[in-house]
């Protein structure tokens, strides 16, 4: 079982306006509602893939009532810890191929949930195998939770996939009291951590990057490198890893495909090789669809045939 953790769920909203105007009255004909949080992409392309999935964080409210039947619908497993407090809307306006996002931060939560939760979180450590952690925090929450988390899995030797970005992932790496087997910055992500320039054609300068003391024991680090594919780090190896060119629809959520490909893979016990491979293929598969965290898997054998795994010596 692969259990999926989103701290700071939400309802995406997206409105699809041919123009979008300032300061007048816009009015939407198509409007999509689905249960959001990069977390939730990564439980339903897990689930897309006939590999069981348990969906977990926090929620509250009518909005958390909303994110639940629509996991219910989707017959994805779930099993939330409950707040008195509403969870959060994300809104995305699509209007002349540009895309225009209004994010609310969510609730705020005290010590009490904290703690609260990482009771709930415990029951997950008998059950679960492997633990895919993504997004933002909620407010009230810092790195330390994410950091607290992984020592717990750690402790059973479960492995943790850790999907987040900016001062948390910085903080919860230089923390060192346990580290993810596998984290997933975009090429954007590494840069901000590392404070560099590097770009995708530098296989190099990435090799190099990444031998970085800071990712020393990390068994896993995957960069994103969008239409290029990912740049793999894999124990003492590195690896390009090139994609097909394809029609893209949606790229939105390819990341969290990857990592749902990441977890199903070693769920599966696959060679690292089939490992990359999967990932990539279920991040183009997103890409090819209007929804987002979504995958059919049809396609997935003649997609994955077609990834190329490269060792950079």
């Amino acid at each position: 079982m692969i259990v999926s953790v989103t701290m700071n769920p939400s309802v995406d909203i997206s409105y699809h306006l041919d123009e979008f105007i300032l300061n007048e009255v816009n009015r939407v004909a198509h409007v999509s509602k689905t249960a959001g949080g990069k977390g939730l992409n990564v439980a339903r392309v897990i689930h897309l893939l006939d590999v069981p999935v348990n969906a977990t964080g926090i929620i509250g409210g009518t909005l958390g009532t909303f994110i639940e039947n629509q996991l219910d619908r989707d017959g994805i497993a779930h099993d939330f810890l409950k707040t008195n407090q509403e969870s959060r809307n994300c809104i995305a306006i699509l209007h002349e191929g540009k895309q225009t996002e209004i994010l609310e931060a969510g609730p705020h939560f005290s010590t009490k949930e904290k703690n609260e939760f990482f009771t709930h979180f415990g029951k997950f450590l008998k059950t679960g195998n492997i633990i895919t952690i993504s997004g933002s925090l909620p407010r009230g929450f810092d790195a330390s939770v994410y950091t607290e988390m992984i020592c717990l899995a750690s402790e059973q030797q479960i492995p943790v996939l850790l999907d987040c970005s900016g001062k948390v992932l910085e903080q919860v790496l230089k923390a060192k009291e346990a580290m993810p087997d596998l984290i997933k910055p975009n090429i954007d992500e590494l840069n901000q951590l590392l404070d560099k320039k590097l770009h995708a054609e530098n296989l190099d300068g990435l090799k190099t990057a990444l031998a970085d003391p800071l990712f020393a024991d990390i068994e896993w680090v995957v960069v994103s490198l969008g239409a290029k594919g990912a740049f793999v780090k894999h124990n003492d190896a590195y690896f390009q890893v090139k994609i097909p060119s394809v029609q893209v629809v949606n790229p939105v959520g390819s990341g969290d495909s990857v990592v749902a490909g990441l977890a199903a893979a070693m769920l599966q016990g696959k060679s690292a090789e089939d490992i990359m491979k999967t990932a990539m293929t279920t991040g183009v598969l997103n890409a090819m669809e209007t929804q987002t965290g979504y995958v059919n898997k049809a396609k997935f054998d003649l997609v994955f045939q077609q990834v190329e795994v490269i060792e950079i010596k």
